[in-house]
């Protein structure tokens, strides 16, 4: 897996840990059930902390993209794909109603009057 960080990007580190992650599974370089390399060598080879790493890794176990087993490390969870791909176009749509004078109370009564 090769991950890079974009440097101009002004979002956190552990946020474009995640980012880059999701986009590799979303790209199909990771596949569910493939195991990551461990945050050890992904803080060396992105040249940044490893707790860092490890935020960024928990935020995507948090989202349900991967998953963290005792002895095995951290793999890709099945459907990670798929969920990968909808979290970031819910990321686009909360973006686009900030930017609209909308904010997440607004869209979530939206959604509810949806349903």
């Amino acid at each position: 897996m090769l991950l890079r960080l974009n440097t101009a990007d002004n979002r956190p580190l552990h946020e474009q840990v995640a980012g880059a992650i999701r986009r590799a599974i979303a790209e199909g370089e990771c596949e569910p059930g493939d195991r990551l390399p461990p945050a050890r060598d992904l803080s060396q080879a992105l040249g940044i902390n490893v707790n860092t790493v490890l935020r960024g890794l928990r935020a995507l176990r948090d989202e349900g993209v991967l998953e963290f087993r005792r002895g095995r490390g951290v793999t890709v969870a099945h459907g990670a794909t798929e969920r990968s791909a909808l979290l970031d176009r819910v990321r686009d749509v909360v973006a686009d109603a900030a930017r609209l004078g909308y904010s997440k109370r607004d869209l979530i009564d939206m959604i509810r009057g949806i349903s």
